[in-house]
């Protein structure tokens, strides 16, 4: 068998470097290259191993269901969406995956029972047409292949000639572009040949052969899947891992049964729907199947067949005694009554393809390949084109078109038309849209313009705007209205039109009246259906569909949307939502984005494709020529993994020998592991029945479900959905928890830029822990997250310099101070450990793990800094020293378990696990000594700086100009002056001040009533108001920012108390002989200042702002 460090370490920008240092405890040769050091990281690596080999030797990670029922908070089950088998995993994974790993490390230090599962995702057509893909290449191209170079095939340029329009500024328009590719390359359907592509995953010639059977892409990427993940410290029970489809017998038996259980319940229809579909496939093309364009549906039309106008002009003689109709997608068929012309774009690329023995419809060549996937082709799903067209060869042409008042309009030029939506032929109705208004305007004011295209003036000139429908405010010519409102000149001001559109578009379908046809007085939104299907009924129009926006399969062809007659999972039926809103209103999803993304999945979600003729999967066990697709496979499978260890005995796919057979999982066995069914007729043995319903009530209902938040719209969506029709209401989901996704150094991840990290080649380049501390440190929301190289490379420096820290600490053990902790720089430091611990668990909780990662290791170093730095000749103390490497230890495990497990066993000499070691105590924190540490050191800072500009003088001297101070001169005195309260008017001011403030609404009374209190209150208003009235507002807007306690009297402690018990640090701060701290409240101290006395009397200390003079020792020698 291969070792690991032969199958799984894969090439990367680190390994291209240097060679990798430690994997599974095997030495590298060197670990400099190119005169830089990795010998930090490679202790890291050495450690990693150490950690990950005691935990596999114990099986720490494996959970076992207690025989009770578990209590609240007893257990903690957390699961991730498992991934697609046809790679390696990346950056992307982990990130999502690490929200999950710090969760469960956190409830397992605090003493819960955690199961943390994975499996791995195999299921779908991706897999499958990659070793189609190979197949081909080989078959093509010899194997190992011979690929011709792109420089060999001229290139090839592709053009729509089309402009894009506003409202469509969001689809990214194939306007022009050339191909590298080679001819081979581009039949391949992608960017690369697939050989290549496994070549970059570092697989050689000989076994990439192999990869033609897709059922080998199972047996190779789930294992390497597993080795990285263990690697990256995952806290998984592998035992309970597993692959899907039919290679593994009991997983595909899993989900038949589901599948039957929610046909039972009519909940899986079979019916004739639209649905997004590859026609390289064959089959429709779910969200996982796509290479771009997840989560776009299909968008229905009505096509209006506006019939040409015998006799036929010279270029349309070849479809003689055919019904020929330029056939125009509209999303509004109330509006028909209203239409002047039709519209063309002259340098568009048209065709006239049979629909049926008499009809033609002309229309650009992707709209027909839709059509004929959709039943409205003469040969079904290969649309013949009888004529090719340019839309110049169209214009003029007179047209009968439905509803129309105009009983022939004409096809007229519009340059702003797409060809890659809609059919590339639409309807004008003047009346009710700003951009037709506009267009036809511009024809019939501009003779140039018609003579440019050849349109004659009787085919524009005549027709005037035909009110149709009313809209409160913009009248019964909406559109005239609004342009002429905006001042709109031209059809070529896109911003004015696009504007102009979204004043009118929607009220008119709200609020608009019909003014003219069968449903006259009906409101718009009313009439627009029953017009619609008149128009259906009577053959004037027909239904069409198409993509939303442009959806390319992983098989590199473009979707169509298709009519596909298969099976349904009925999404949105009413009752089976309501359930589903009820289960998410319960649920804990952690943030509002998250919430709302949910409730509107839910209020559009509807019947949902969950059969495939091709790929990989389970069969549906009632009609085995479809598979189940990858998104209706991977709703429940979170309860399989209560009973997986059972079944498959920790094999992944189900193959090894166990106590139980697949096909001895019936479906009364599943009916009563997981549906609570009646006792099962079974030879399986009762106690092993029971143990499996056991596993599943006591870890369901899971508690966290971790995933990127492009899956609300379907996957985590459907789970919601098959809990609450499959499982009674206390086994429902309790939370899921999205994250966005992951850039890397503030760039998007990209394999085709090279900004690209699978997981494997971060492990190796920064090691396991450094790589989680840059993952935590990433972001927490929903918006995308950036994970920082500098800080991964900052964390390897951190964690074994912290490391060396503790070694030397420990070595110098007996020259700590011992006894009881009693300075006051003790006592900060034992308050800043109670205050990490309290806050640092509060940010693991609320899945803050950047907070967390700041108040546990970032905010506690600085800490133990600050704490050095405080004690001077002292020293530090023994066991706060001790108190902080344990707490740091605990804290600092769930983000970089094996430095933690190394220090705990290593340096700490603790026995067990920390992983398991229990959260830290901490006493409550004292806030006021808080506020009294941060008033010291804001006052240090203060006084250094004022003490360094006395030194040498806020400037360089100027020539001829003071030079720095002579040694006698230097100051070695310093004198704090404090005033601990605000008294006199200064005192009124605050008193009258927290009157006026409401603590309710965190606001203050008008100026004018603050003002004219201070006025009657202050007897000498007038000859303080300089002074008065800045210190009112700067108070005032103090207490906005943080809070009322801003306009107390006087502070929390004793500022002379605190800075006297400093004294000491000061001098040494500031490198004084003397310190003293005197109240500016008793008398004759001012004087004390000497030559600085006016410093004091300009600018006197205040509560929080205490005043430092400082003297050469012959000054000090004159005021004593």
């Amino acid at each position: 068998m291969l070792t690991a460090f032969s199958l799984f370490c894969r090439p990367s920008l680190a390994t291209a470097r240097r060679k990798i240092v430690i994997v599974k405890g095997k030495e590298m040769a060197s670990s400099t290259e190119s005169g830089r050091s990795f010998a930090r990281r490679d202790q890291l690596l050495k450690i990693q191993a150490e950690s990950q080999n005691r935990w596999a030797e114990s099986g720490v990670f494996e959970a076992e269901a207690h025989d009770k029922p578990a209590e609240p908070g007893e257990k903690f089950f957390g699961n991730f969406p498992y991934p697609y088998m046809n790679g390696s995993l990346h950056l992307g994974h982990a990130f999502s995956l690490s929200k999950l790993e710090f969760a469960a490390a956190y409830h397992r230090l605090r003493g819960c029972n955690v199961l943390l599962p994975f499996a791995f995702h195999c299921t779908g057509m991706p897999i499958k047409a990659s070793a189609d893909k190979l197949m081909r290449e080989i078959q093509e191209f010899g194997n190992p292949p011979i690929f011709p170079s792109a420089e060999d095939d001229n290139s090839v340029e592709v053009s729509n000639g089309s402009k894009p329009e506003e409202e469509s500024a969001e689809l990214v328009q194939p306007d022009k572009f050339k191909s590298k590719r080679s001819k081979a390359a581009a039949k391949s359907g992608g960017d690369k040949f697939q050989w290549e592509i496994m070549r970059m995953l570092d697989i050689s010639d000989s076994e990439i052969a192999k990869f033609k059977d897709p059922y080998h892409w199972l047996s190779y990427f789930p294992p390497v899947a597993k080795e990285d993940l263990k690697a990256f410290g995952l806290g998984c029970d592998w035992r309970r891992s597993f692959i899907t489809t039919d290679m593994n017998p009991f997983y595909d038996s899993f989900v038949k049964w589901q599948m039957k259980k929610l046909k039972e319940m009519g909940k899986i229809v079979k019916d004739m729907r639209y649905a997004i579909y590859s026609p390289l496939d064959g089959q429709p093309c779910a969200d996982h199947d796509r290479a771009t364009g997840e989560g776009v549906q299909p968008q229905d039309y009505t096509l209006i067949k506006m019939e040409v106008v015998p006799p036929f002009p010279l270029k349309l003689k070849a479809l003689q005694g055919k019904k020929v109709f330029l056939a125009a997608a509209t999303l509004r068929p109330e509006t028909m009554y209203g239409q002047t012309n039709s519209w063309v774009l002259p340098d568009g690329k048209y065709g006239a393809f049979e629909i049926n023995e008499t009809d033609v419809f002309i229309i650009a060549k992707r709209a027909a390949l839709n059509l004929g996937y959709q039943k409205l082709s003469k040969t079904p799903e290969k649309p013949t084109c009888l004529l090719e067209l340019v839309g110049e060869d169209l214009i003029g042409l007179p047209l009968k078109s439905p509803l129309a008042f105009n009983e022939i309009i004409y096809a007229l030029p519009m340059l702003t038309i797409l060809m890659d939506k809609g059919t590339g032929v639409v309807t004008s109705v003047p009346s009710d849209s700003p951009d037709d208004y506009m267009a036809l305007l511009d024809l019939k004011s501009k003779p140039r313009l018609r003579e440019k295209y050849g349109v004659k003036d009787d085919w524009v000139v005549p027709f005037d705007v035909v009110p149709i429908i009313n809209i409160p405010d913009f009248g019964d010519k909406s559109a005239e209205k609004v342009c002429i409102d905006l001042k709109i000149k031209s059809q070529n001001e896109k911003v004015k039109l696009a504007e102009a559109k979204r004043l009118t578009y929607l009220r008119g379908f709200t609020d608009g009246t019909m003014l003219v046809g069968e449903f006259k007085g009906k409101k718009v939104q009313e009439a627009k259906p029953l017009i619609r299907n008149m128009l259906l009924e009577t053959g004037q129009a027909v239904p069409y569909s198409e993509p939303e926006k442009r959806v390319m399969s992983r098989s590199g062809d473009e979707c169509v949307v298709a009519l596909t007659d298969q099976w349904y999972i009925t999404y949105g039926e009413l009752e089976w939502k309501k359930k589903a809103e009820e289960c998410l209103s319960s649920m804990n999803v952690y943030c509002e984005e998250t919430r709302h993304g949910f409730e509107h999945t839910l209020s559009w979600l509807t019947q949902w494709a969950c059969s495939r003729s091709f790929g990989l999967g389970t069969r549906l066990p009632w009609d085995e020529q479809f598979l189940v697709e990858s998104l209706s496979d991977s709703t429940l499978y979170m309860a399989y993994y209560t009973i997986a260890h059972l079944l498959q005995n920790g094999d992944m796919y189900g193959s090894a020998t166990s106590s139980v057979k697949p096909e001895q999982m019936t479906d009364e066995v599943w009916d009563f592991v997981f549906h609570d069914g009646p006792f099962p007729k079974s030879d399986i043995p009762t106690s092993l029945l029971n143990k499996m319903k056991q596993e599943f009530q006591y870890w369901y209902p899971f508690d966290l479900r971790v995933s990127g938040k492009d899956l609300i719209q379907n996957h985590l969506t459907f789970c919601i959905y098959n809990h609450t029709a499959l499982l009674p209401k206390h086994y429902w989901p309790r939370g899921f928890r999205c994250n966005g996704h992951i850039m890397l150094n503030s760039e998007k991840m990209s394999k085709s830029t090279g900004n690209f990290r699978t997981l494997r080649q971060a492990i190796e380049e920064f090691s396991s822990d450094a790589t989680r501390f840059s993952l935590a440190d990433a972001g927490d929301g929903m918006d995308d997250a950036n994970f920082v190289f500098e800080t991964a490379n900052s964390a390897i420096l951190r964690l074994t310099k912290e490391i060396t820290w503790m070694e030397e600490i420990l070595a110098a053990e007996s020259s700590l101070r011992t006894g009881p902790p009693s300075t006051y720089a003790d006592r900060v430091f034992a308050n800043e450990i109670n205050i990490a611990v309290m806050m640092t668990d509060k940010h693991y909780k609320d899945f803050m793990f950047r907070e967390a990662l700041k108040t546990g290791f970032y905010d506690l170093q600085a800490a133990r800094d600050d704490y050095r730095q405080s004690c001077g000749a002292g020293g530090m103390h023994r066991d706060l020293l001790w108190r902080f490497m344990d707490v740091q230890t605990r804290l600092i495990t769930p983000i970089c378990p094996h430095y933690a497990e190394h220090v705990w066993k290593e340096i700490l000499k603790r026995d067990g696990f920390v992983i398991k070691a229990g959260w830290p105590t901490a006493d409550s924190p004292d806030p006021i000594l808080k506020k009294a540490n941060k008033y010291l050191q804001d006052s240090l800072a203060s006084m250094r700086k004022l003490h360094q500009k006395q030194v040498s003088g806020s400037k360089k001297p100027k020539k001829g100009g003071p030079t720095p101070l002579a040694e006698e001169n230097k100051p070695t005195v310093g004198i704090i002056y404090v005033n601990e309260q605000y008294d006199g008017w200064k005192e009124m001011c605050l008193k009258i001040l927290q009157s006026k403030y409401d603590a309710a609404s965190r606001s203050f009374a008008p100026d004018q009533e603050i003002v004219a209190m201070v006025k009657e209150s202050i007897t000498n208003f007038k000859e303080i108001q300089k002074n008065c009235m800045p210190f009112l507002k700067f108070k005032k807007d103090e207490a906005l920012s943080v809070g009322p306690h801003a306009l107390d009297l006087k502070l929390p402690f004793g500022e002379v108390e605190v800075l006297k018990e400093n004294t000491d640090l000061i001098k040494r701060q500031l490198e004084l002989e003397h310190v003293e701290v005197l109240s500016a409240s008793e008398d004759g101290v001012y004087s004390r200042a000497g030559p600085h006395r006016s410093v004091l009397e300009k600018n006197p200390p205040s509560p929080g702002n205490p005043i430092s003079i400082f003297l050469n020792s012959s000054e000090y020698l004159q005021v004593t």
